[in-house]
């Protein structure tokens, strides 16, 4: 499931919006729109402070208009996967080393689809996980300036191809979902066991090859796509 890179509302903050493929069932779509419901939190509680390496995000509304202006019914907004960090954890400790959380308040991040717990805190939709789930940071509205946390890799995808081998027109539904795109963007990488972090071996730049259905990927307003992903999914680098 694609998802597409819209201006919100409010302008500050971009919102990403999984659109359906065109070839799924009308019953598969609203499954596709399904949202977890929030967990509420008394309004005699003040404050949630997150616990370890985990994050609250305030949840980035969802967009109400098409990027056309067209008003969207209920089922067609769905679920963005992006907000503002608004308290963090102590972190947590690998070896000997304590790892502060590398976000802090005020950041406006980009999450990984259905990642976390969703919770309901003086009256605004917030979302609860871990700092592994962070995909990158993201101030603008444009996916190419995503600035890719830990070991996540930001691909922009190679146009699938058009014809067959022998020149026939393939339709949309025929289309091979590519595997290959240009690296834009590294994280800085992970933690190893000794508590020091582990550079990427991929650099921006690098053609890759990568598995099909890893990752999330976001249409930008230009319509180009793109896929946030691990380093663990890039198969080959190609030459």
């Amino acid at each position: 499931m694609n998802s597409s890179f819209v201006q919100s509302a409010g302008g500050s903050m971009s919102a990403f919006i999984p659109a359906a493929s065109s070839s799924s069932s009308s019953s598969s779509s609203r499954s596709c729109f399904t949202i977890r419901a929030a967990t509420t939190v008394a309004p005699t509680y003040t404050t949630l402070k997150p616990l370890g390496d985990r994050i609250l995000v305030k949840i980035q509304s969802v967009e109400e208009k098409s990027a056309g202006g067209i008003l969207l019914p209920s089922t067609a907004q769905t679920k963005p996967q992006g907000g503002e960090v608004v308290a963090v954890g102590d972190g947590r400790t690998v070896g000997d080393k304590k790892l502060e959380i590398s976000v802090k308040s005020g950041a406006k991040v980009v999450y990984s689809k259905f990642a976390g717990t969703e919770v309901e805190f003086n009256g605004e939709n917030h979302l609860l996980l871990k700092e592994d789930d962070l995909v990158g940071l993201l101030s603008g509205d444009d996916i190419k300036e995503l600035q890719p946390l830990n070991d996540r890799i930001l691909i922009q995808v190679s146009e699938a191809e058009t014809k067959t081998a022998g020149g026939i027109l393939l339709t949309e539904s025929a289309k091979e979902k590519p595997v290959i795109g240009t690296v834009i963007a590294t994280g800085p990488g992970t933690y190893g066991e000794d508590g020091e972090r582990k550079p990427l071996d991929i650099s921006s730049g690098n053609q890759v090859l990568y598995s099909k259905y890893a990752g999330n990927e976001f249409k930008n307003k230009d319509g180009v796509l793109y896929v946030v992903l691990r380093a663990s999914d890039i198969l080959a680098i190609l030459a």
